[in-house]
């Protein structure tokens, strides 16, 4: 594959979807962020409560990390080169060797030690993606798509970076394609991924897709009766930060899917049930927003706690869903 990469630093809203979409891009296969996010059935909805997050339950708005990166290379039929390391010295130098010879490469870090980043912004989320596209001196050139504009990180705070530990621990996770397909049947691909997507948020399993929803509509309600009022408030929060803080926010993630199906329309697909689909889904996002809202108010306004009000939103968020999911199942 030839090394003279058209690269160019963007923003986006998320960062796993944003990465994939630049790095393919540079490397001569051009794919929007929506249409990164849908054709990997990102879209999810997970509730664990036997899975702990700092001893409350697993909530999850789309699906696991690296999934995005590791599904559009089966889909795309790309051939990924993919290292994980154990040594951070060797890390480091197969990282310099890769970017003298002028590749773009994607980094999995911790959002915590990345010493560019606000110190109100980090928190410890070991998924967060960005890109190395060179050096000058001892610091790496990256593009990170939470920022406006490229930036610069020392070896040092980088490296940390990528050896965090914890959950999700990135291992020193670097990535870059290898080969690119001369062409692909978007139109099969599309109609796979859209019903692949349908078929996991329609699942009967009750802890995902919209039943998982309204389980955890069932579980906030229960919390109107709770004595504890540390624990309601901290409930609340916490629901609110893997909304809004882990990747781009859950609303945000219907938004992305939302015009992922706007975008699949001009590959000959059923303009009229995507374009349903699509306003559906834009419903549950703005939806999703309230009940966060609801959520906020509910933990800081604890003696004013409706917690029927909160459940309710994130029922009618579900409904929305079923709608969408149950139109494209069929497509």
């Amino acid at each position: 594959m030839s090394q003279e990469l058209s690269f160019t630093h963007s923003q986006f809203a998320h960062c796993e979807s944003g990465v994939t979409s630049t790095l393919f891009s540079a490397y001569g296969f051009k794919i929007s962020e929506p249409m990164a996010f849908g054709i990997t059935s990102a879209l999810t909805f997970v509730y664990l409560p036997f899975v702990k997050v700092n001893n409350l339950p697993l909530i999850a708005y789309r699906s696991l990390p690296k999934s995005i990166i590791n599904t559009i290379s089966k889909v795309l039929h790309v051939t990924m080169e993919k290292r994980s390391y154990k040594d951070e010295h060797q890390a480091n130098e197969e990282l310099k060797s890769l970017t003298k010879e002028g590749k773009l490469v994607g980094l999995q870090t911790s959002v915590y030690y990345l010493p560019y980043f606000p110190k109100d912004m980090r928190f410890h989320f070991n998924a967060h993606n960005l890109l190395v596209y060179g050096m000058e001196g001892e610091e790496y050139l990256i593009s990170d798509p939470v920022f406006e504009e490229a930036v610069k990180c020392s070896q040092d705070g980088l490296t940390k970076a990528r050896f965090a530990k914890g959950v999700f621990a990135p291992k020193g996770f670097l990535y870059y394609p290898k080969t690119m397909p001369q062409s692909v049947d978007m139109h099969s691909a599309l109609k796979k991924a859209i019903v692949k997507n349908a078929k996991s948020m329609l699942t009967p399993f009750p802890f995902a897709g919209v039943k998982g929803m309204r389980r955890l509509a069932k579980k906030i309600e229960s919390l109107q009766t709770e004595t504890n009022t540390r624990y309601v408030k901290n409930y609340l929060t916490h629901i609110v930060r893997m909304q809004e803080e882990i990747g781009t926010g859950g609303g945000g993630f219907r938004f992305l899917y939302a015009a992922f199906l706007e975008e699949a329309k001009t590959y000959g697909l059923n303009a009229e049930v995507l374009t349903e689909a699509s306003e559906l889904i834009v419903k549950s996002g703005n939806t999703l927003r309230e009940f966060a809202l609801y959520c906020v108010e509910g933990s800081r306004k604890i003696e004013k706690l409706d917690t029927q009000k909160i459940a309710a939103k994130l029922v009618e968020a579900s409904e929305y869903e079923e709608k969408a999911f149950r139109v494209l199942k069929n497509l």
